[in-house]
């Protein structure tokens, strides 16, 4: 059978919500990510026979397939089609696993994932300002209307696996350490795209994730409101940041990348989804994660790196509690509480770091996963390629 090795990983750094990116066409971070795949590998992008795309807020400047407008932006050939998928903040990694499955299966010899997500230019729940209610009065009947926005389910899987606020707030500081040493030490040199911006006839490059708050302290975030519920856990120094971003990854078979002269960097060793309860709605990882390590035949101390998305920190401290792991090897370069979490972007962000942080250790298993709006969740199995 055919294997998908994931050959090289890019991203745009990170910009925090009207930020270092914001005046970026979201089109155009995409095509960026997907120049920085050719120039690095000399792939005639003539070859590539799909681009799929994960975007959450498909409306306005995101609108239209963006897959297939960010190849032209990124001047490849007309022939190189593109889709745009839509699994919420898993999209992108959704986009991954279909590549790989096409792959596999023998449909793709060359083929890009990524995504994208300007939270800036086009805000979170655009796509429901107009034309009425996604929850149609079945899905009202069915819970009971018990369905409630995100926030507050990250409160109620907060009080379900008994997490305090200091506890929360601490993985908010870690990871907020985590990613100001890993820029410190220049650990996402060799992943970042620089992005260059001409915000009010200033032109400026962007090469730094700029929504890392150096010196978070745990007192400084018991200060905070909890928007959520009155003497709640959840604030917005313990959730993920509103972010710009794009990241992509060039995924072909082992046989055609040596063909090629490239050497891969890591294999899809599993892939699955889930579906979990849509009322908390981020409990997924915790399935997904047990799912895959069975359908990889691994166990958790054959990982050496997890990249749990960091949606809320209720969200990992119940995947810690649930799944036992050192949490040395947990988001160990940070997560989107500090780097952010452009959503239809983030799944390939963190396969991103994930890989290139692999090769970097000599790591040989690295596992992600990621909730998703709705109930779901995605986990993958990465394995490096030696």
């Amino acid at each position: 059978m055919r294997d998908a090795v994931i050959v090289e990983a890019v991203r745009t750094p990170i910009g925090k919500r009207n930020g270092a990116l914001s005046g970026v066409h979201p089109v155009d971070l995409s095509a960026a990510v997907l120049r920085e795949l050719q120039a690095r590998t000399g792939i005639d992008p003539g070859e590539v026979e799909d681009v799929i795309w994960g975007c959450v807020s498909q409306v306005g400047e995101q609108a239209m397939n963006i897959a297939r407008y960010a190849t032209l932006a990124a001047g490849w050939p007309e022939s190189v089609p593109g889709t745009t998928v839509d699994r919420q903040c898993g999209s992108s990694q959704q986009a991954a696993t279909f590549a790989a499955a096409g792959v596999i299966a023998g449909h793709y010899d060359i083929v890009v994932a990524g995504g994208v997500e300007s939270m800036s230019r086009v805000p979170m729940f655009a796509t429901t300002e107009t034309h009425g209610n996604p929850n149609s009065p079945l899905i009202v009947e069915r819970y009971e209307q018990r369905l409630v926005p995100q926030g507050v389910g990250a409160e109620m899987i907060a009080t379900q696996w008994g997490l305090d606020r200091a506890r929360l707030d601490g993985i908010a500081v870690r990871s907020h350490d985590r990613a100001a040493r890993a820029i410190d030490e220049g650990r996402f040199k060799g992943q970042i795209v620089p992005i260059t911006t001409n915000a009010d006839g200033m032109r400026r490059v962007v090469d730094t994730d700029d929504g890392v708050r150096r010196g978070t302290s745990l007192e400084t975030l018991a200060g905070l409101k909890t928007p959520f519920r009155d003497g709640g856990v959840i604030s917005a120094g313990n959730a993920s940041q509103i972010s710009d971003g794009a990241s992509a990854l060039l995924i072909m078979g082992s046989d055609t990348a040596a063909a090629h002269g490239l050497q891969p960097i890591a294999r899809f060793h599993a892939s699955t989804v889930v579906g979990a309860d849509p009322v908390t709605m981020l409990t997924g990882p915790i399935p997904a994660t047990r799912k895959v390590l069975d359908r990889a035949g691994l166990g958790v101390a054959d990982i050496g790196a997890f990249e749990v998305n960091e949606a809320f920190a209720s969200v990992i401290g119940a995947w810690e509690d649930e799944i036992g792991v050192d949490t040395d090897l947990l988001n160990p370069n940070g997560g989107a509480i500090a780097l952010g979490h452009p959503l239809g972007c983030s799944g390939a962000r963190i396969m991103t770091t994930l890989v290139h942080h692999m090769r970097d250790r000599g790591i040989r298993y690295g596992l992600q996963a990621i909730c998703e709006g709705g109930g779901m969740a995605n986990a993958t199995v990465l394995e490096l390629v030696i």
